[in-house]
């Protein structure tokens, strides 16, 4: 990238960040390339839909993730790893409104920018479960899609209601008690 390209590049995804954080994920594109002083065209020439731009924005949080499920995978008590790491994800997913729901959608669109997030999330999470089923602390029909798929319906409730702060985990805690065997 030249100087010049890779200046906006960081600058769209600086901008996107603090939009993505005071507005939600569905801040208008065209303020985010305003506000970093750059045209529309600009934009979508690094990001080529809203997705892309997530994805990009996202990628600390989701190396984070992953190292996080690295750290746990040799944990003594593999569901308390296991339900670590989905508190982690439930955190994430809740940072920013409309993530939780853009996450939600693109784990039914392989072609999705998004899954570039869910992939590896995906994989890290199902060692981890894999993990606490062989400890017999989880039942066998329990799904990784599943979990993060309730992770991310989590979060969403919980971005209904951003007074209670203990409500996701709150339900994240409820809704566990019913994968053990």
């Amino acid at each position: 990238m030249r100087a010049d390209a890779r200046r906006n590049h960081e600058r769209l995804l600086r901008v996107a960040r603090a939009a993505f954080a005071e507005q939600g994920t569905d801040a208008a594109l065209e303020d985010i390339a305003r506000r970093a002083g750059v045209g529309i065209g600009t934009l979508y020439r690094h990001f080529p839909n809203r997705h892309a731009l997530m994805n990009a924005v996202f990628q600390d949080a989701v190396t984070a993730l992953l190292a996080r499920s690295r750290e746990l995978a040799e944990a003594d008590e593999p569901c308390a790893a296991l339900v670590e790491w989905l508190r982690a994800v439930v955190t994430h997913a809740g940072e920013y409104r409309g993530l939780a729901r853009a996450l939600m959608s693109a784990s039914y669109d392989p072609t999705s920018a998004l899954s570039q997030c869910n992939d590896p999330l995906r994989e890290a999470g199902a060692r981890l479960l894999t993990r606490a089923q062989e400890a017999g602390v989880v039942r066998h029909d329990v799904s990784i899609g599943d979990l993060l798929q309730l992770t991310n319906a989590i979060a969403l409730a919980a971005e209904q209601d951003p007074r209670d702060d203990a409500l996701a985990d709150r339900l994240l805690t409820l809704t566990l008690r019913g994968v053990k065997p």
